[in-house]
């Protein structure tokens, strides 16, 4: 109706197909019968692709288990490894090629890697190679990509090493000896996060037995790939029956380096949340970490995966695993307050319950032990979706005395998990209706403050109200 004149003149133009194949024939690239069977091929392929879609429009794609039906395949899962498993990867750290030179500041981080599987004291980046080069001594093809992933943002990584004096390369995670199968695979990619994690998403569909991760140099810079997430990470099995194991770290946590570097926006995904769409967590130790990402390999459940990642957590010395805690145990999606679950502190003094996730559980938990607290325990939430309500009303029933149940969060009111937990857990636990209430910054348009003196005194004051 806009272009009628332009569309008089393309009528009148003859079709590309026919006048293509005149000029092939003209030049005797082709004779006329063969572009006359060329035309029956190609007509005879649309037709059948025809009547397989029909006949894939009468299929029902087989729904993946339910939220409920996860926690009994997950029931018997074993994601701890043999220590000496263990010490093979941190030997590959500690035992380099003949003539290999490690930058200085590196050459430490690699010794205290050998000695990690024997003394124990697990560092977050560890903890994850320990997981990626388990999966791989299994077989596993694993693969990440990011815009700094071979070194980690933070300097924290270190998965391929370089020679400081020729540049060659080594990767210890492709040197774990012939019994490891699998394959690791690391890139540094380009800040185009929409293109690079689309490519990723269709890598994890096309190759399933992979773990396939997206790393986001800081959390917020998943921003740019939003519509990829909307579209198709969280509603792809929804919409299509595609089902998909792509896994996101997004770099979290208020740190006072401004709103562009502190958050990997948990509301948004969390609204995104529902028939089993994702896994969300944000783990406070190696180990759960650890734990987290075998399961999501090893728990025959197809489904994305989003993983809030720590920043100053991973140099925070109180925020390691003993080795025990690999060759032993499992992903726990609720931690409870250690002091009363294996130190024998009295749970019947306990009138106030906090829920926490992340790296702020480590600075309730420091105040919890200056003040000598017993009046307060610290629960930790480990997995924000599916939510572990089971599990969750089990442990609060540990405290028959807690009357005041606070949900603590960095992120301001109108972020994090709060709205969506807020709104859900006193639906889901008879314990928390009407009890549960909400500790954070104020509801705020950006993730945080631009000022690190105003981030320090929020902090503080959430802290503070924490223990009021």
């Amino acid at each position: 109706m806009t272009q009628p004149a332009m569309y008089d003149v393309i009528d009148n133009i003859r079709g590309v197909r026919k006048s293509y194949t005149e000029a092939l024939i003209g030049r005797g690239d082709i004779s006329t019968k063969e572009a006359e069977d060329a035309l029956r091929d190609y007509q005879g392929q649309l037709e059948r692709v025809f009547v397989e879609v029909k006949e894939l429009d009468r299929y029902t794609p087989e729904a993946s288990p339910s939220v409920e039906a996860e926690q009994t395949l997950r029931t018997n899962l074993v994601t701890a490894v043999p220590q000496e498993r263990l010490q093979q990867i941190g030997d590959a750290f500690g035992e380099l090629p003949e003539g290999f030179t490690p930058h200085p500041r590196v050459k430490p981080v690699i010794k205290r890697r050998h000695e990690m599987p024997v003394n124990g004291d697990v560092d977050w980046a560890f903890a994850e190679l320990m997981a990626f080069g388990s999966l791989v001594q299994e077989g596993t093809t694993v693969r990440l990509s990011g815009q700094d992933s071979r070194r980690g943002t933070f300097t924290q990584r270190h998965s391929v090493l370089i020679d400081r004096e020729n540049g060659s390369e080594y990767t210890p995670l492709n040197h774990l000896g012939d019994d490891a199968t699998g394959r690791f695979l690391v890139y540094d990619s380009p800040l185009s996060e929409y293109a690079v994690l689309g490519f990723e998403y269709g890598y994890a569909v096309a190759n399933p037995d992979a773990l396939v991760l997206w790393e986001a140099q800081f959390g917020d810079f998943v921003n740019g790939a939003q519509s990829i997430i909307d579209e198709y990470i969280s509603s792809g099995e929804a919409k299509w029956g595609q089902r998909s194991d792509v896994v996101l770290l997004l770099p979290h946590g208020h740190e006072g380096q401004g709103p562009d570097h502190t958050s990997g926006r948990i509301e948004r995904f969390l609204q995104l949340c529902a028939e089993g769409s994702m896994t969300v967590a944000l783990p406070s130790t190696p180990a759960s970490y650890f734990h987290l990402l075998r399961r999501h390999v090893h728990d025959g459940i197809s489904r994305p995966l989003v993983v809030f990642t720590p920043k100053s957590m991973l140099r925070n010395k109180a925020a390691v695993s003993p080795i025990e805690d690999f060759t032993d145990g499992k992903f726990q999606s609720i931690i409870d307050d250690p002091r009363f679950e294996k130190n024998g502190a009295d749970a019947s003094k306990v009138t106030r319950v906090q829920l926490v996730s992340g790296k702020l559980y480590y600075e309730l938990a420091a105040r919890q032990e200056k003040d000598g607290r017993d009046d307060v325990a610290i629960v930790r939430v480990e997995q924000l979706y599916p939510v572990p309500e089971h599990r969750l009303a089990r442990i609060l029933e540990n405290y028959p005395n807690a009357s005041d149940f606070v949900w603590v969060q960095e992120e301001p009111a109108n972020q994090g998990p709060w709205p969506y937990l807020g709104l859900w857990l006193p639906e889901m636990i008879p314990a928390l209706q009407g009890r549960l209430r909400r500790i954070s910054r104020r509801a705020m348009s950006a993730p945080s403050s631009g000022m690190s003196k105003v981030h320090a005194v929020e902090q503080a004051e959430i802290v503070d109200a924490a223990f009021e």
